[in-house]
């Protein structure tokens, strides 16, 4: 061997190319200290899915509200509420966004 060559235990990789010790590159990098005033989220995103949420959950809610009122199934009753539990969580989530785009300014 040459110096400067790579030997046989130089080779971190495994036979698929992967790095044995991890697979994050950038795990010896400094960071810069400036993440989280730089890092964006999309707000806009997460409104448009919580809405749909919101919508979906309230809708079958209500099919299976009135399903569960004709046939008195129990189980029907239980996916009313677990809708109802969904449409609530994504009605705190749509507020959430709302008070952090009024904080973001927008």
């Amino acid at each position: 061997m040459t110096a400067g060559s790579p030997g046989p235990d130089d080779d971190r990789r495994d036979d698929e190319g992967r790095d044995d010790e991890g697979c994050d590159d950038h795990e010896d990098r400094e960071p810069a200290g400036n993440e989280p005033l730089t890092a964006r989220s999309a707000l806009g995103l997460r409104a448009v899915l919580s809405g749909v949420a919101l919508v979906a959950a309230a809708a079958a809610a209500i099919v299976f509200g009135i399903v569960a009122n004709r046939d008195g199934s129990g189980t029907a009753w239980g996916a009313a509420v677990v809708c109802v539990i969904v449409a609530a969580i994504a009605a705190a989530d749509l507020a959430v966004i709302a008070r952090r785009a009024r904080a973001r300014g927008r």
